[in-house]
């Protein structure tokens, strides 16, 4: 299987030997492409670092919070039924290709990133189904039953983020592993799942535990 040209060439431009390879998520029926681990495993250079601090291809991973998500909907679908989702910081798309699999009736994966919006598309193509794409959350109409938001927290730049979710959607569904001080009046805490991302960083051992908050728009 050959993977999309435009997703390896930008990933060859940041680390030139890096390989996008076509992964099953374990513990689901999905595939998405991913950098090979392979790549993962060696010393970056000076320019390689520089590279990917300035552009990092979140899109070419799935985060623990991602996988999570995509193995609860996978075992809860009723959250997405026949619903309207919008797929906040989709990255790679995972969350919202397996809402799409779970029965929704619509999933919109939105990321300011065009290559993410490129990897959203190969991925649903990889999984058999059809996504809408967005670059602007707040140019979107408030007509979504859930925003699903998988790994956005990481930055507590985007905690703000948790006033607008309900902004565009009747409920939201977040799920993190890194902010360990989460507090918000709407947000409570209904899981704590365990998953792991891919390829295999080798983060702490505490990253692979990811908590889901539910909030509901009064």
């Amino acid at each position: 299987m050959i993977a999309p040209l435009d997703l390896q060439q930008a990933l060859s431009e940041l680390l030139g030997d890096a390989q996008l390879v076509a992964c099953e998520l374990p513990g689901t029926e999905l595939k998405l492409w991913l950098i090979d681990g392979d790549n993962m495993d060696r010393a970056f250079s000076p320019e390689e670092t520089r590279r990917i601090l300035h552009e990092p291809p979140y899109w070419s991973f799935c985060w623990a919070s991602g996988l999570a998500v995509a193995r609860y909907l996978a075992e809860h679908p009723q959250w997405v039924e026949g619903k309207r989702v919008l797929d906040f910081g989709a990255g790679s798309g995972v969350a919202g290709i397996a809402a799409m699999k779970a029965g929704a009736l619509e999933v919109v994966a939105c990321d300011l990133d065009p290559l993410a919006i490129a990897a959203c598309r190969a991925n649903a193509e990889l999984n058999g189904v059809q996504l809408s794409y967005s670059t602007d959350f707040f140019a979107e109409a408030d007509r979504f039953d859930l925003i699903l938001v998988a790994d956005v927290l990481y930055d507590r730049a985007n905690l703000p983020l948790l006033d607008e979710f309900l902004s565009r959607g009747r409920e939201a569904l977040v799920a993190d592993s890194r902010v360990r001080d989460f507090r918000h009046p709407l947000y409570q805490r209904i899981e704590m799942l365990e998953a792991m991302t891919l390829p295999d960083l080798a983060e702490p051992e505490e990253f692979r535990y990811v908590s889901l908050y539910h909030a509901t728009r009064a």
